[in-house]
């Protein structure tokens, strides 16, 4: 049975390749796509997802825009990480598909009343959206199947402040919502919560671009090195690659100009594919918090493993997984996504 899916992004270029994943997923079903505000306007995300969706030749997914700010504090976008629409380098054709006419926390909450128990949400930006939602329908924690949350550190140091991660730091108010709330879900329904413990292990190099795109059987196979100019783009045969190949190579620019090495951290599709199968991943409960006052904190998700708060444990943290078992199942499955929708057209014989 297919899995079904609501995917809640603020698409980014790793969003785009967790959306990527999943399309190319035969046990998934996408039921929805919620638009936050995160690494781009919420706008720009519904954008780039509905250009996604026309490049891959997928059928009609419904795609809310969610709010535009989080919360309640101002939103911070990050353009310098992901491009000034959020998706690097590349260029994506406008897409003629519509948005939904509900909003994505009216989405996310009527989804899953109409199929209790049925539904995955899969979250790898801010948790504005949910949070809304909540407000909706304060049985979500019940109602979805399981949650996937990218997002928070834990034993690691923080990508935004030396504490805190991207996502939750975007709109802490609403991380904290979301786990004190499901708090009431049940123990074999906690949220999986991918921090950057681990996906700061799930390190995309250029090999691995080779390989999707010798998968997808798409020329000339290109090999991104940092000696490129900015200005350079993709001639890749294949639509797919040749924008994940534009997307991904200013990833790994940004990566490199803060001395991280000429690779990019794939958070948010090691979420996606820990959202179809959590046996990718070592799990651990733990009871999480978030700081919202601290001076140099604020924030922070704060993990008591061994209940010293006396709360039950409201998640369960990835806490190891293979790396290279993930990239193997990416490229498979994307390379050969990319080649069913878009085959390489044969070379007429003089």
């Amino acid at each position: 049975m297919r899995q079904q899916i609501i995917v809640d992004v603020d698409t980014g270029i790793d969003d785009s390749l967790a959306l990527l994943y999943l399309l190319s997923s035969r046990e998934a079903e996408i039921v929805g796509i919620a638009a936050t505000a995160g690494n781009v306007p919420a706008a720009q995300v519904a954008a780039n997802n509905l250009a996604w969706l026309e490049i891959c030749r997928a059928p009609d997914i419904e795609v809310a825009l969610g709010a535009a700010t989080p919360l309640a504090i101002p939103l911070r976008t990050t353009e310098d990480t992901h491009g000034p629409q959020g998706i690097g380098y590349a260029e994506l054709p406008r897409s003629g598909r519509g948005l939904s006419p509900r909003s994505a926390a009216q989405m996310w909450a009527e989804l899953a009343r109409a199929k209790p128990g049925e539904i995955i949400g899969l979250c790898t930006g801010p948790l504005t959206n949910l949070a809304l939602a909540l407000r909706i329908e304060p049985d979500l924690p019940v109602l979805l199947r399981r949650l996937v949350i990218m997002g928070g550190t834990f034993n690691h140091p923080g990508n935004t402040t030396p504490t805190t991660e991207w996502n939750v730091h975007v709109d802490p108010e609403a991380a904290k919502e979301v786990f004190d709330a499901f708090a009431a879900a049940p123990a074999q329904r906690r949220p999986i919560v991918c921090a950057l413990d681990v996906t700061e292990t799930i390190e995309m190099h250029p090999e691995h671009l080779v390989r999707l795109a010798e998968r997808a059987q798409s020329f000339p196979v290109e090999h991104v090195s940092a000696d490129q100019p900015s200005t350079d783009r993709s001639v890749a045969s294949n639509p797919i690659i040749r924008h994940l190949t534009d997307a991904v190579r200013f990833y790994f620019d940004f990566h490199h100009s803060y001395d991280q090495g000429y690779l990019a951290h794939m958070h948010d599709p090691f979420a996606a594919a820990v959202a179809l199968d959590p046996a990718l991943a070592r799990l651990r409960p733990a009871t999480v918090d978030v700081e919202l006052t601290g001076a140099l904190t604020r924030a922070t998700t704060v993990a008591d493993w061994v209940g010293m708060w006396g709360r039950p444990p409201n998640a369960d943290i990835v806490v190891g997984t293979d790396p290279e078992l993930f990239f193997d199942q990416l490229i498979t499955r994307v390379g050969d996504f990319a080649l069913t929708v878009h085959p390489p057209v044969p070379q007429e014989v003089p």
